[in-house]
């Protein structure tokens, strides 16, 4: 049941990121990451309304911490999805498990076995083939938010590991992001164009931004909460299959035969590195 939950959030996750790139022509990219934090405010507090969650937390520094890195994360993600074809922004996210093995490593001083070593050489080999012969000129600054995107998602990632190790909800986690991520848009979006006022279609859009995005979330947290976390892990690559298919239905964006294999060594890295860390001895904590 795990491995469905983690499929249904790798769709729901590359839903999002169409409604993304259908609105990027209509709307900032500071609009449509408030728009998804707002979303997101109403229905993780209608969730813990319903589930008798407080919102109040010991470990709020902590919680502001990884909601203003997720929230730079989504922000730059959001970017590269308007500037990139939806494959190659998907899958330079998904590089985001190579940088948390660094982090771990040389910050968390977490041992990083030889196989991980060489996964991650594998992984960022797959991203200069990705991008190399991919891009024209002017889409470069899209490549940057997106690797951009996978480093500080990092360390909001590394950040939700140690409030899970608090015991904080995931939902409140969650909700505290949302929460974030629009209070902190909402003076960007003021102090530029301000709001585009949506039509229809455009209401539409925005509401698939922020419910496939939460309902990702839901459906992933669901998935790593009832199954081993290296089945979740690795069926999380399923969003650049669904990415790669919607590209192609919906903007004819064809990969060169470069491009899927710099994706596929991408995704083979990230799934050997979460198999690796997971195998690694846990190191004895000295505080």
């Amino acid at each position: 049941m795990s491995a469905l939950w983690m499929i249904l959030a790798s769709f729901f996750f590359a839903s999002m990121g169409v409604c993304v790139k259908l609105g990027a022509g209509h709307f900032s990219t500071a609009e449509l990451t408030f728009y998804r934090g707002a979303i997101g405010v109403l229905v993780m507090s209608l969730l813990m309304w319903h589930r008798g969650t407080p919102l109040r937390t010991p470990h709020w520094r902590r919680q502001i911490t990884r909601a203003l890195a997720g929230t730079l994360s989504l922000a730059c993600y959001f970017f590269a999805i308007g500037s990139l074809p939806l494959a190659t922004a998907v899958t330079l996210n998904y590089t985001s498990p190579l940088f948390v093995a660094l982090l771990l490593a040389f910050w968390y001083r977490e041992p990083l076995p030889r196989t991980a070593v060489g996964a991650l050489l594998v992984g960022f080999a797959g991203v200069v083939v990705l991008l190399r012969p991919t891009l024209a000129s002017d889409q470069w600054i899209g490549a940057l938010a997106g690797l951009g995107t996978g480093v500080i998602a990092s360390l909001a990632y590394l950040h939700v590991r140690e409030l899970g190790r608090m015991g904080e909800p995931e939902t409140r986690t969650v909700l505290w992001f949302s929460s974030v991520t629009a209070l902190t848009m909402l003076p960007v979006v003021l102090a530029g164009d301000g709001f585009t006022l949506p039509d229809g279609r455009g209401a539409g859009i925005l509401a698939g931004v922020g419910l496939f995005g939460a309902a990702a979330q839901l459906a992933m947290t669901r998935a790593y909460r009832y199954g081993p976390t290296i089945v979740a892990a690795n069926l999380a690559y399923a969003t650049v299959v669904f990415a790669s298919l919607f590209g192609i239905w919906l903007w004819d964006e064809a990969l060169s035969s470069s491009g899927v294999i710099g994706m596929l060594l991408i995704a083979a890295s990230g799934i050997l590195v979460s198999r690796a860390r997971q195998r690694a001895p846990s190191p004895r904590r000295t505080d």
